[in-house]
């Protein structure tokens, strides 16, 4: 595993939470991780890994699936009951059972083991672009324009969604949302009843080549589907999604 960093490529005090049992790796990841700048804490269990998080604050987990104690699926839906912090999934095997189980406890996007260095950082920082996501400003709006224009605040039924303060209310409660399921919901928002394939999906929002996993998509939509109401976003089979008006 490469753990040379590029010139620039640090990250200004972006603090990441390592769980993973295996010695070597954990030691491995850490050490490759702050030659890229990041600080990071590790843990070798789940039961360790969740004191931590609730301890300090956090800006990205890297949870292993295969932990002792809690393992990493079951620490993530414990992180999801109070936190959008994005979850980077790390997983040994890469069978459906673990990508699914992953995505479905709440992580926003998962790597296989083994992972070269630049592969684990380039998910990172698509994560954390994800997490400091804005659209970019409107004819007329400057970018450190404070408060969002009526424009700014689209409307699909019951559905709102508030592109320049980054809320989403349905029948005019907020709902609460992961970086990546917001940014998701922006991609559709600005192509209502548009058909969005889930590899373009994937290239706007994971950031993915063309060789990306579409479960990460189906899933995020799902997630979606639980939080806005089934009807929605509306499946077209053998195309991708679209957002209805």
């Amino acid at each position: 595993m490469s753990s040379s960093a590029p010139a620039g490529a640090s990250p200004s005090a972006v603090h990441v939470l390592l769980v993973e049992d295996d010695d070597l790796m954990r030691r491995s990841f850490t050490v490759a991780l702050e030659r890229y700048g990041y600080e990071v804490k590790a843990a070798a269990d789940g039961l360790a890994g969740l004191e931590l998080f609730r301890e300090e604050s956090f800006d990205l987990l890297i949870l292993d699936v295969m932990l002792p104690g809690l393992d990493g699926i079951g620490l993530c839906r414990r992180v999801r009951e109070t936190s959008l912090v994005p979850v980077l999934m790390m997983s040994a095997r890469g069978d459906g059972l673990d990508v699914v189980a992953g995505l479905e406890a709440g992580a926003d996007d998962y790597v296989v083991k083994p992972v070269e260095t630049y592969v684990l950082v380039a998910r990172i920082r698509s994560l954390l672009r994800r997490a400091t996501y804005a659209p970019a400003p409107g004819p007329g709006r400057g970018a450190g324009e404070e408060r969002a224009s009526e424009g700014d605040v689209l409307v699909f039924g019951d559905l709102s969604v508030d592109t320049a303060g980054m809320e989403v209310r349905v029948s005019g409660s907020p709902v609460a949302m992961t970086p990546t399921e917001l940014k998701l919901l922006l991609e559709f928002a600005a192509h209502p009843g548009v058909v969005l394939e889930r590899h373009t999906l994937l290239r706007n929002v994971w950031e993915y080549g063309w060789d990306g996993d579409s479960r990460v998509v189906d899933l995020c939509v799902q997630r979606l589907r639980r939080k806005l109401g089934r009807e929605r976003i509306e499946t077209v089979r053998g195309f991708g999604y679209k957002l209805r008006r």
